[in-house]
């Protein structure tokens, strides 16, 4: 199965692509597609959209685990993020692809067994979890891989959970 994780973000938008086989997570690309601030938000927007349809084709994934808008206190940075989740999905849709969401306390659970992880635990351990040295460049790029590290593990819960009712 390959699993892209995608942390949405205006200035960066991180990605990472996971091959699971099994309990074996293979880290295959990672990254960030940023965009320049002097550009348009429609400009920055389809960029976005643009780079994530071509992950979405050069890998074609079995499905897109998205991290889910956190509320936090600036209303700006929340509008923003929540545009560049709508890039994200518009792209999986016309792809086909089918999206997870997952609160970001819910991907520090899953990846640190403490949803309130701060970013240099969740950079040491999505590290740890798939063998990457060097780690990730960018809190972006880690955190998209622990989107997809969580979606692998929910999976896995997931048909064990259908095993067992059979």
């Amino acid at each position: 199965m390959i699993v892209i994780g995608i942390d949405p973000g205006i200035a960066e938008t991180g990605f990472g692509v996971l091959a699971v086989a099994g309990s074996r997570l293979t880290a295959i690309e990672h990254g960030a597609i940023a965009t320049a601030p002097a550009e348009r938000p429609e400009q920055r927007l389809a960029h976005i959209n643009t780079e994530v349809a071509g992950l979405l084709e050069r890998h074609a994934p079995d499905a897109v685990a998205l991290e889910d808008l956190y509320v936090g206190r600036n209303p700006r940075t929340i509008l923003s993020v929540g545009q560049a989740r709508g890039a994200v999905l518009t792209a999986c849709g016309v792809a086909g692809v089918e999206v997870h969401g997952y609160a970001p306390a819910e991907i520090k659970s899953a990846v640190c067994g403490f949803g309130r992880a701060d970013k240099g635990q969740m950079l040491r351990m999505v590290s740890a979890i798939l063998g990457l040295d060097p780690p990730p460049e960018t809190s972006h790029a880690a955190d998209a891989l622990a989107a997809a590290v969580c979606h692998a593990q929910m999976a896995r819960t997931r048909r064990l959970r259908v095993e067992l009712t059979r």
